[in-house]
């Protein structure tokens, strides 16, 4: 149900919206496990690796349209937080609108282009015929995902995360039972590892659209709420189409990448996708935290609450880092086991080659989690520009480790591309947040004076020694006692202002 995060300690909420966020992200990745176990045990490896060519297609499309809904729910969440239901439901009125058209225009495009862009991209011949069903079979059934994704962004927008979360649990569970039953037991091939996935979107798809109908009524929209002016049309699309290209930007280094293993053979592509399964799954908590701080940096702005902005990022990258290093440990520790899940006996080439993906991504997992959260609040705040050019950095990184760095040191050159395009995207981050946190002042605070501001912390918590003394000071005013409160909460959570 919708939720205010506008109130309460920022750590508390943040831990608890990113809960849900992060157990869907782990089961989101059964998706991928899904696909690849069942391909990889009962088809082979070599139709592992044809799912797993066609990642850098869908990310390069799909992702567009995942973040673009993201965008969408952005003037919702400002509008939440601001207390404005009409508002709220215009905002999701024009973003279906706009899903719907994406939905469409990507459904056209993609099944015409992808099968020529495989050929491009110098997808091995072997592998060639399972990776062009398999892709076309998908983004047929593009429109389920689309629209899911919206749904779900939408009602984190109001503070939600447990909602899209049970759908989520939902279309994975569905996921698993039906890639077994189309794959294993009616031999559909990698073509019904493809429909599985379109169904089970699709079934969570009708059973949140009931929910909100028999629970949300903040999200029931009405024909005059769909009457938009220009500028409620062009204020999601301002936010949502540099989100969208972003991701974008990120999927074509993908593309880059998997052209240079394309060139390394069939096995590396099975190594990378294997090992790409399991670094999706290590770095879902970390995206989780990213997702989180996007709707707290949009409610909070929304109610003007800036401070609380800044005590929430400072929490949340110290989370973010302790998980960053658990994880890289799993991944280092456990790989060739995990490996092993989706390749079984007999490929130990597959399971070293595997191996030194984990060891080389896992160890700078900190990085990635400081570049979710700063980039999730930025966007949180309405800001487009930096993310897009970080995402412009770290493309041009990517393409450049992936088309010099295979040559000379061959599968561990395209490894590295990941970690030097985080080291790349995180230089304008950090300075744009930095910028940003000077700026995040509550409207009604004054500029800090520390001798003030000490004077007043002594006055408004007085010792037994100096009490006698404040009872005849005069009483601190309004705008003092609202720095103080400030300055005793980044106090209380014992960070620096």
């Amino acid at each position: 149900m919708p939720t205010a995060l506008t109130s309460g300690r920022p750590a508390r909420l943040i831990i608890a919206f990113t809960v849900p966020l992060l157990i869907g992200n782990v089961f989101q990745q059964l998706y991928g496990f899904a696909d690849a176990f069942v391909v990889g045990r009962t088809i082979g490896v070599d139709a592992l690796a044809a799912v797993g060519s066609t990642g850098g297609l869908q990310f390069l499309l799909l992702g567009f349209t995942w973040g673009m809904s993201s965008g969408f729910a952005v003037p919702t969440a400002h509008a939440f937080g601001a207390r404005d239901e009409r508002r709220v439901r215009r905002s999701v009125a024009a973003g279906a609108i706009l899903t719907a058209a994406a939905a469409v225009l990507l459904t056209a495009v993609a099944t015409t282009i992808t099968p020529w862009l495989l050929v491009v991209m110098r997808t091995p011949p072997e592998i060639r015929h399972d990776a062009t069903t398999f892709i076309v079979v998908t983004f047929w059934g593009c429109t389920a995902m689309v629209a899911f994704n919206f749904l779900s962004n939408t009602i984190r927008a109001l503070g939600d995360s447990r909602t899209p979360l049970v759908f989520l649990v939902l279309s994975c569970v569905l996921n698993v039972l039906l890639v077994w039953a189309f794959v294993s037991g009616l031999r559909m091939g990698v073509a019904g590892a493809a429909l599985a996935t379109i169904t089970a979107q699709l079934t969570s798809v009708m059973a949140c659209l009931w929910l909100i109908r028999a629970r949300m009524p903040i999200l029931h929209l009405h024909r005059e709420d769909f009457r938009l002016t220009r500028a409620e049309l062009l204020e999601p699309l301002r936010l949502g189409l540099p989100m969208g290209f972003q991701m974008s930007i990120i999927a074509l280094g993908t593309l880059v990448l998997q052209y240079a293993l394309n060139r390394l053979g069939a096995q590396a592509v099975a190594a990378f996708t294997a090992a790409g399964r399991v670094d999706a799954l290590a770095i879902a908590p970390l995206q989780s935290f990213g997702l989180a701080m996007a709707t707290f940096a949009a409610q909070n702005h929304g109610a003007r609450l800036y401070s609380r902005i800044r005590v929430g990022v400072a929490q949340t990258c110290l989370m973010s880092a302790g998980f960053a290093v658990a994880v890289g440990a799993v991944n280092i520790l456990a790989g060739p086991w995990l490996v092993r899940l989706f390749v079984g006996q007999g490929q130990e080439h597959v399971v070293q080659l595997a191996q030194v993906y984990l060891v080389s991504n896992g160890i700078p997992y900190a990085l990635l989690g400081m570049l979710f959260v700063q980039r999730g609040t930025l966007q949180g705040l309405g800001r487009t520009v930096i993310p897009t050019t970080a995402g412009v950095m770290e493309l041009i990184t990517r393409v450049l480790a992936a088309l010099l760095l295979t040559g000379p040191l061959g599968f561990l050159g395209a490894c590295l591309a990941a970690p030097l395009a985080w080291v790349a995207a995180l230089i304008p981050l950090t300075w744009a947040y930095q910028h940003e946190r000077r700026r995040l002042v509550d409207p009604r605070t004054p500029p800090r004076d520390d001798a003030l501001l000490e004077q007043a912390v002594d006055q408004a918590v007085p010792t037994p020694r100096t009490a006698p003394a404040v009872l005849e000071a005069p009483v601190p005013s309004d705008e003092v006692l609202e720095a103080v409160s400030e300055e005793a909460l980044l106090r209380e959570q014992a960070l620096p202002l």
